[in-house]
């Protein structure tokens, strides 16, 4: 199979693996209500020019930031069916890489000679990255599920076999079974000259498909199984020691704050009584205990899937320390990017999203704290004629942020791949 040329956009790419492309563009923008505080906030700051911002003004321009990214787009990109069948129907992996067109649409500008996956998950983000950049030279992918780090490698290196026609010599593949926390320390050990200086970062946070099918690894609310969720087997720390053996507020703060689940108290309070009767040690029982409970059964069956989803959700990301990595390692991922270089990240919960959203706007807001007068332009200058995705900008002193709201699935996408429908993508650019 030959790689098609390195100008060749990933849309024709995108569309033999998965789209039928449509003409760019996303639904009509609705912030009245966010334009018109900027747009008050952009003249009274005009009226009071001064050498060095006030620290009033320097909240002010914060909190502007913070009206710019609020809400969300949706993508516009169609699937078509029969392609998506035809390359996911009988995916023995049984994952579907979500927002894959539009991944590849942030990085279709880019010189993207240095690229890292930190979510490996089945590979199929990579994989359509790698073949749509033929100019890339080093590539590194992280994961700490062993299961998935193997299939990653197979897909990735299948990619590269079937392009035996083009020459990837020059290619470096690393794929690293290890978390992305490390990033900076995993770059500088493969190659120190390579960080900072990466083109392109991808962290897509959702859990793949294969490890939700795994009744054994516990993250099902439908298929009984071990309380586990670790997506690192080699971790210690299982769902089912937390419902048993932590302290009683510790697992009462996990589920009000990491499930936001308003009935937390009262579920925390049946937990702890099973403890007195055997405890909880499968994914039946857990589930058993909040279907029965009379508070979510007059809910039907979506009343108590939503609640067990909540609280698993929760026991997820205590597990696996998630929303703390996350923190601890946008800005890592940041940093090991050079100029022009993107990172790109596809939440999938609120509690996810807000961490990213924030994060996005420290950076931009650094240049506020010490001292520079920021101007948040919705300009999108030389974005506009290459890159019809973007729509608004909020500008930094040290980045972009390419996704004023954040990017949502297609309407399409959701229909075929319901697993979706939650996801956020969200871009920042290293000036």
């Amino acid at each position: 199979m030959a790689f098609p040329a390195a100008s060749a956009s990933a849309k024709s790419i995108f569309k033999k693996l998965l789209l039928i492309n449509s003409p760019q563009k996303f639904s009509p923008a609705r912030f009245s209500a966010s334009a018109t505080a900027s747009s008050a906030l952009r003249n009274k700051g005009k009226s009071k020019i001064k050498s060095e911002p006030s620290q009033k003004q320097k909240q002010k321009q914060k909190q502007k930031a913070e009206l710019l990214v609020k809400r969300r787009t949706r993508s516009d990109r169609e699937l078509d069916e029969d392609v998506f069948s035809k390359h996911y129907g009988d995916d023995t992996s049984g994952h579907v890489p979500v927002m894959l067109g539009e991944v590849l649409d942030a990085f279709a500008t880019v010189n993207l000679k240095s690229f890292v996956d930190c979510t490996l998950g089945a590979g199929g983000h990579s994989a359509a990255i790698i073949q749509a950049h033929p100019e890339m030279e080093f590539y590194v992918g992280f994961d700490v599920d062993p299961v998935a780090h193997q299939i990653a490698q197979d897909k990735i290196n299948n990619v590269l076999d079937k392009d035996s026609g083009h020459s990837r010599t020059h290619l470096q593949v690393h794929t690293l079974l290890k978390n992305f926390k490390s990033i900076k320390t995993a770059l500088h050990d493969i190659d120190e000259n390579r960080s900072p200086g990466i083109q392109g970062i991808l962290m897509d946070l959702g859990m793949s498909s294969m490890q939700v099918n795994n009744a054994e690894r516990g993250f099902s609310v439908l298929c009984d199984g071990p309380l586990d969720m670790r997506m690192n087997p080699q971790a210690s720390l299982k769902a089912e020691d937390i419902l048993n053996l932590w302290p009683d507020a510790e697992l009462g703060r996990i589920l009000r704050d990491y499930g936001e689940e308003s009935n937390w108290f009262t579920l925390h309070k049946r937990i702890v009584r099973a403890r007195s009767t055997g405890g909880l040690h499968t994914t039946r029982q857990l589930v058993d205990l909040i279907r029965n409970s009379s508070s979510w059964a007059r809910g039907g069956r979506q009343g108590w899937i939503k609640t067990a989803t909540r609280v698993f959700q929760a026991l997820r990301i205590a597990v696996n320390d998630e929303l703390n990595t996350l923190k601890d390692s946008i800005n890592s991922c940041f940093d090991s990017l050079g100029p022009g270089g993107r990172l790109a990240v596809i939440s999938f919960h609120s509690l996810e999203d807000r961490i990213v959203k924030q994060a996005f706007l420290d950076i931009i807001n650094r240049s506020a704290d010490e001292g520079k007068d920021l101007n948040h332009s919705e300009k999108l200058d030389s974005y506009k004629e290459k890159e019809v995705w973007i729509k608004q900008i909020v500008r930094g002193q040290d980045a972009n942020v390419l996704t004023k709201r954040p990017v949502t699935p297609s309407e399409s996408e959701e229909r075929l791949n319901p697993r979706s429908r939650s996801a956020k993508l969200r871009v920042i650019e290293k000036v």
